[in-house]
């Protein structure tokens, strides 16, 4: 994985401080064996020729189903990233007294999704702008994330964002707010928060788009 870094531009005004953050827990929280959906284990290994990237996008549980959805995406899993708290809880999370996002962990198979494909589902499945919300949903919990496994990944998430910029400014939008990051610790969310759509199909999905098209990639095609 790469070093963890913080884009440039965008300072992390509204997270709170690793000396102020909550002390977390030496021990990973209780969570399901395997996904409700595919049936392999939760926390299954890459496979060879796959990759891995995670994503912030606001609610956990509507971004999770939006990925498992698409071609090319072999897992899913959601959890908690980019704060300080090791192994936080959901509450402790909602508190703003962690810093960490809700994050959707996917594993993909290049020869099957590119990773532009995969960047401009992220893109147009919710509204990059907003800092740290998504709409009605508000908190450093919500904030736009994509945290990138190697060096290559996060060249390309860059040059994403950047035409994905000018295709919002083009539109009267403002700029993104989305951080990229090397990935650093990824803390597996509660059981019932794994694929919470598939278990609860009416359930509350946050996502909103801002319908302006990301000029990369072909996006998402349902499996």
């Amino acid at each position: 994985m790469t070093e963890p870094r913080l884009t440039p531009d965008l300072p992390r005004s509204g997270i709170i401080s690793a000396d102020q953050a909550l002390p977390g827990r030496a021990a990973p929280l209780a969570t399901t064996a395997t996904h409700f959906v595919t049936g392999r284990p939760i926390d299954v290994a890459v496979p060879e020729g796959m990759e891995e990237v995670f994503f912030g996008m606001g609610c956990f549980w509507g971004v999770e189903r939006l990925f498992w959805q698409t071609f090319g995406v072999w897992h899913t899993a959601v959890g908690y990233a980019g704060g300080h708290t090791p192994n936080p809880t959901y509450e402790e999370v909602c508190s703003g007294a962690t810093g960490h996002a809700e994050i959707a962990r996917v594993v993909f198979d290049p020869q099957q999704l590119a990773l532009a494909d995969l960047l401009k589902v992220f893109w147009e499945g919710h509204d990059p702008t907003q800092g740290m919300r998504q709409g009605n949903d508000r908190g450093s919990q919500y904030r736009s994330v994509i945290h990138v496994t190697s060096p290559d990944q996060l060249r390309e998430a860059e040059a994403s964002r950047a035409r994905y910029q000018a295709a919002l400014a083009a539109q009267g939008r403002g700029m993104i707010t989305t951080e990229i990051n090397g990935a650093g610790p990824f803390y597996l969310a509660e059981d019932y928060h794994q694929q919470y759509l598939a278990k609860n199909p009416d359930g509350y999905c946050g996502l909103d788009g801002t319908g302006v098209v990301c000029p990369i990639g072909l996006g998402a095609t349902a499996s």
